[in-house]
């Protein structure tokens, strides 16, 4: 319990001290430690500057058993208008050797994934993000929360 307070304070702190961060949001997965292919979970992204570019990333927490290298995630992105794109990426849990990637706190390891760098929106509005796992295994075991996180990419000064 004092490995998990320790990470969320540290979570926090990261975050506040990001000025780039637009939007982050994690939600949980379930008390089993699980997720289940029709356990989606729904992301509400506001986007007011379709001048700049941003980094989307996805958020995976899960827990030292996470049996495999790869998280295979679908993501559906639903722009304010009702444009649908689906897209399916390969989060790198482990590396080669086998190691977990991702910052440590005991047992439980937060990873984050760049997934489009440099995305630029076409409109302004509430974009809606789908997440969806498409692992062979269901349910998938070790997960405890994933999250949609959106940052303004730097310009260099």
């Amino acid at each position: 319990m004092r490995n998990l307070l320790l990470v969320a304070i540290a979570s926090v702190m990261m975050m506040s001290c990001d000025e780039n961060r637009v939007f982050s949001e994690h939600q949980d997965l379930s008390p089993q430690l699980e997720w289940k292919k029709e356990d989606s979970r729904s992301f509400k992204v506001p986007i007011e500057n379709t001048e700049i570019a941003y980094n989307l990333s996805v958020s995976f927490r899960y827990i030292t058993g996470y049996q495999f290298k790869v998280l295979n995630v679908q993501i559906t992105e639903i722009s304010p208008s009702g444009k649908e794109v689906v897209k399916d990426y390969g989060l790198k849990i482990r590396n080669e050797a086998g190691e977990y990637l991702g910052e440590a706190g005991g047992d439980i390891w937060d990873s984050e994934h760049l997934i489009e760098p440099n995305k630029k929106y076409e409109e302004k509005g509430t974009y809606t993000y789908k997440l969806t796992h498409i692992m062979p295994q269901d349910p998938l075991n070790f997960g405890m929360d994933i999250g949609v996180i959106l940052d303004k990419v730097a310009v260099a000064k």
